[in-house]
């Protein structure tokens, strides 16, 4: 570990684990009921009739369910400092632990495929702080990127 970080996890204890270690596996999330915080830390990517206003609007994919939650935890896999939490793959949830390169602060995303149709779904990504009040932007940042990976997994023809 880094000195920096080493020094930060005196005063927030997370910081000072490698991985997904040192924070609590996170349980299944009810979707439905994502209450975000009045603080600006988190990030929401989700269908624009979701029930809570996303952030960024995620189109209806052409795709088999378990095939969009396949490819969404390749695009997990291939991020830096970001490592896998929680898998419900009944659910079609999972959850990651993304930790910033100098202090280690840890960050939740959580990932929701939903079965739209037999050939359709759409997704829910959900990333947020664990410290702090303010995250200047990372988690929404780390939407977008894990959005766009996605985007060149997909032939064009699958996403409408």
């Amino acid at each position: 570990m880094n000195p920096i970080a080493w020094l930060v996890s005196l005063v927030l204890p997370a910081c000072g684990f490698p991985a997904a270690e040192g924070l609590p596996t996170p349980q299944p999330m009810d979707i439905a009921r994502i209450v975000r915080p009045s603080t600006p830390n988190t990030a929401l990517a989700a269908p624009a009739a979701f029930n809570s206003p996303p952030d960024l609007v995620t189109p209806p994919y052409a795709v088999q369910a378990d095939r969009l939650f396949a490819l969404v935890q390749e695009v997990a896999a291939s991020q830096p400092r970001t490592y896998p939490a929680a898998n419900y793959p009944d659910r079609l949830q999972a959850d990651y632990v993304a930790r910033s390169a100098v202090f280690n602060f840890p960050d939740l995303i959580m990932v929701q495929v939903v079965r739209t149709g037999p050939d359709s779904s759409s997704l829910i990504l959900y990333s947020h702080s664990v410290y702090g009040h303010s995250d200047l932007g990372a988690n929404r940042k780390r939407l977008e990127s894990w959005l766009a990976a996605l985007s060149t997994k997909l032939p064009p023809s699958t996403e409408r």
